[in-house]
């Protein structure tokens, strides 16, 4: 522990990314710290192949091309990025905190949290020989568009992701049926528009699977009609998505010692997105207040704020920036 950082990014998704980045144009000494192999997080994880339309003046992207371009913007500045390394403990020591992985132990005046949701896990179909098709031919996330293309493909879901797989799939595959379990959807209103509005999506409700059988034209789904008893529909697909949502815990952060909201284990935080530990701050899924919105345009707002007011508190005496035209990169 040669040297202390000011600032310890815990996560790696897009909004410890675009902190990273902030924290280089405040010129903040930083590491970033990210427990999957490559930065990116759910993003890059479940849905690179995912529209994203709520980045300010960007109309359309593609998740991992904003990525992509978000790291283009991240390695203009000397930030530490240590990969597959899992942050267990954050423990406040004299002069700020000590930050805990397998692989090291390393000193740190502040810490930034962008884990997101936690650690993450999709909710499984329920029926009785689903691993006999999970990874072959039914999917939690859609990673690779090609694969579906030309295929006769079944979505089971009516949330934002969802939808979008349905409209990501419907100018690919051959043909995409959407089944959700009640007669609306719990999408943008937006995006149930542009569902109900196109000719290559079948939407199927109220109805959820009921059984999956492998049969020589394909996979025969039964779906039951919802407070039925003897109403059955049955598709022959290719392949099913099933996007009911993840499930999600923040097991590693539970011996930090900072306060979460009960329901949904999400990190408390003030104005200044600092958390119920001094010099700790959380931005992004992970994080509640009056208001919040779980959206990465708002997580990309977060993400200065927090690193303003941690450089304000390292350096009271340097005046913060009014805005981003008035920091000098340093070539």
């Amino acid at each position: 522990m040669d040297e202390q950082y000011d600032l310890t990014i815990v996560g790696g998704g897009p909004a410890g990314i675009f902190a990273g980045f902030y924290a280089g144009l405040r010129e903040a000494s930083a590491q970033l710290v990210e427990s999957l192999p490559v930065l990116g997080g759910q993003v890059s994880a479940l849905y690179p192949e995912k529209r994203i339309l709520d980045v300010a003046g960007i109309p359309d992207i593609q998740a991992q091309h904003l990525i992509d371009q978000q790291l283009q913007q991240f390695k203009q500045f000397p930030i530490d990025v240590k990969t597959e390394q899992t942050v267990t403990d954050i423990k406040a020591v004299s002069g700020g905190f000590e930050v805990t992985t397998p692989a090291s132990v390393s000193a740190t005046k502040t810490v930034l949290i962008a884990v997101g949701n936690g650690s993450f896990s999709p909710r499984p179909l329920n029926i009785d020989n689903v691993a006999e098709f999970e990874g072959k031919n039914l999917f939690y996330a859609v990673t690779d568009l090609e694969h579906f293309r030309g295929r006769r493909v079944l979505i089971a879901g009516g949330g934002d992701s969802a939808l979008d797989e349905a409209l990501m799939l419907a100018p690919v595959a051959k043909s995409v049926h959407l089944v959700h379990r009640r007669n609306e959807f719990r999408a943008l209103e937006h995006t149930v528009a542009q569902v109900k509005d196109s000719d290559a999506i079948e939407t199927i409700t109220p109805y959820m699977i009921h059984a999956i059988t492998q049969k020589e034209s394909g996979l025969e789904v039964t779906l039951k009609k919802m407070r039925s008893d003897d109403d059955f529909k049955t598709l022959v697909v290719d392949d099913v998505i099933v996007s009911y949502g993840f499930t999600s815990d923040h097991k590693t952060v539970d011996g930090w010692g900072i306060q979460l909201e009960t329901d949904h284990r999400l990190f408390k935080v003030d104005s200044t997105m600092q958390t119920s530990v001094p010099g700790v701050y959380a931005i992004g899924d992970g994080v509640t207040y009056p208001g919040k919105q779980a959206l990465i345009a708002t997580a990309f707002g977060e993400a200065p704020i927090a690193v303003n007011a941690i450089m304000q508190l390292l350096y009271p005496d340097r005046r913060g920036p009014m805005h981003s035209s008035s920091i000098i990169k340093q070539k």
